[in-house]
């Protein structure tokens, strides 16, 4: 292994998602936005479907996806706690750029649509990944936001496309630490089959 596959594992190794409530400014360049997407492109693609979307949302679009967020939060369930509304609405505004990730999906298709789905979210850790390799935090969020149908088509999410999350990207603050993940068992999730 050469030094700089080395270099990009341990790099790899140390994404962690951050609170979108702590991304602050600056968020990436027009530049590093467009690395990322096209590392995320890179995704597998059975079939060669390019299932993935991508929304940018910045500047004045972020207040308009807030206001969107909480209006739907009402909506669906009217005794929503202020604290939550809150949350969703201040993490909209303050992250720098916001990505709404979807599918594209092909029915009746000789690729099954988890594969596009699947690919889809290939894409999506992609992303995240070049962000992080790009000195960015982010993290995604889904929940009733995500997959509420009002808010994919006032994305401009069409009938044949499923609005999976939302990614939230800006700067890390400079003092933040986040904590070391727990080791997992590799037992636990990794076996090997010999027939």
């Amino acid at each position: 292994m050469t030094g700089d596959a080395e270099a990009l594992l341990a790099l790899l190794r140390t994404r962690r998602s951050v609170p979108a409530l702590l991304l602050q400014e600056p968020g990436p360049s027009e530049a590093e936005i467009d690395a990322a997407l096209e590392v995320a492109m890179r995704a597998p693609d059975h079939g060669g479907l390019r299932p993935w979307r991508f929304v940018l949302i910045r500047a004045a679009g972020r207040e308009q996806l807030a206001q969107l967020l909480v209006r739907r939060m009402r909506e669906r369930d009217p005794p929503s706690p202020p604290h939550k509304i809150d949350k969703a609405a201040t993490q909209t505004r303050n992250a720098p750029l916001v990505i709404a990730v979807g599918a594209k999906l092909v029915r009746e298709h000789k690729v099954p649509e988890i594969e596009q789905l699947l690919s889809s979210g290939a894409a999506l850790m992609n992303l995240l990944d070049a962000f992080h390799v790009q000195g960015y935090g982010a993290i995604l969020l889904t929940g009733p936001n995500a997959y509420d149908g009002e808010i994919a088509a006032a994305l401009g999410f069409g009938a044949d496309e499923q609005l999976l999350g939302f990614v939230y990207v800006g700067s890390r603050p400079a003092q933040l630490q986040l904590p070391s993940p727990a080791p997992i068992e590799r037992a636990s999730c990794v076996r090997e089959w010999t027939g």
